[in-house]
């Protein structure tokens, strides 16, 4: 009696013992749901490049799309209609986690819900536009990656001078309604007469229309160049603002590679695509219990180069042989 007994207490606390490991080996198998909030458009190549390198990482830890993640995506083009309706969508769809792309899509989000837990990437200034209380102790439903520090503002300006030398005023295609393109815009304003530049000209990207009539009128007087501050909206018209450079003879410096590669002239910023492998670490802590406000705030470490010598000839410009040798790429 004794002896059964003690088989069945034995038996008993084992499968006390070893029911939760069981259960967390369930709910590692749960169905994550989680939300994809982008400036972007759906058919952008950009945008393909930017979700696979999300889904990659997001599978080495084991979630995979069509088996234990499912994604709600929204893309809304940097339409100002879209971000708030999405926004609206999205939190009410009982998500586990939001990754966000671009500072005017956290901004909408935030302000119809302050439960659901948010990752962003391509965030210029997280502090100043009030998604979180500091880089290092977020706060809040908010976190994520930064693209720039406002210093680089300054080097597109001292950058473009190089391979420009006889441009004497620029023009800042940003957005005004974005807390960091005022202060980028302010900071290559503040250094521009010490490189010789004596105008420093706003230009809005709230449309095409507006990009097109900015740049145009800009153009009119010669020894012009531009610079195109890191915003959704700039990336969603980057052909547009691409081939007006091209056509109106205007040297350009972007914010990304792959501007670049579309044909603009030079480009000095971080990998993109990295931010985004970078985020499914922490969309990957969120689904396993972290909380946003305890991951701090993470910036690009990595700034590359890029110059593209077929648009430099176009515009009959000479890239010093110093800059070429310390660029990343650097396109024939």
């Amino acid at each position: 009696m004794l002896d059964l007994g003690r088989r069945e207490f034995i038996t008993v606390v084992g499968g006390a013992v070893a029911w939760p490991t069981v259960a967390r080996g369930q709910q590692q198998r749960r169905t994550a749901h989680i939300g994809v909030f982008s400036y972007l458009r759906e058919n952008d190549p950009e945008a393909k490049v930017y979700i696979e390198a999300f889904l990659k990482r997001m599978a080495e830890f084991g979630w995979s799309q069509g088996s234990n993640l499912r994604i709600e995506y929204r893309w809304t083009g940097g339409n100002a209609a879209l971000i708030r309706q999405y926004a609206a969508e999205l939190s009410v769809l009982a998500l586990d986690v939001v990754l966000v792309a671009g500072g005017s899509h956290v901004g909408p989000l935030q302000q119809v819900t302050r439960m659901l837990p948010i990752v962003f990437v391509q965030v210029a200034d997280a502090v100043g536009s009030g998604f979180v209380e500091s880089l290092a102790r977020p706060g809040g439903n908010a976190t994520g990656f930064t693209n720039f520090e406002f210093d680089i503002s300054g080097k597109w300006l001292e950058l473009l001078k190089q391979i420009a030398a006889n441009m004497t005023r620029t023009a800042v295609l940003r957005d005004q309604r974005n807390p960091a393109g005022t202060a980028q815009f302010g900071v290559i304003q503040a250094l521009a007469r010490t490189v010789g530049v004596a105008e420093v000209r706003p230009v809005g990207l709230q449309d095409p229309s507006e990009i097109e009539r900015g740049i145009i009128e800009f153009a009119r007087e010669p020894n012009g160049g531009l610079i195109v501050t890191p915003n959704g909206l700039a990336i969603v018209h980057r052909e547009l603002i691409i081939n007006l450079a091209a056509r109106y003879k205007l040297p350009a410096i972007y914010p990304f590679r792959y501007f670049v590669e579309g044909g603009g002239l030079v480009a000095y910023g971080p990998d993109a695509a990295d931010q985004y492998r970078r985020a499914a670490v922490y969309v990957d802590r969120i689904l396993k219990g972290a909380k946003p406000g305890e991951l701090p705030v993470e910036q690009s470490t990595r700034l590359e180069l890029s110059v593209n010598l077929k648009t430099a000839r176009s515009l009959g410009v000479t890239v010093p042989a110093m800059l070429l040798a310390s660029a990343d790429e650097v396109i024939e």
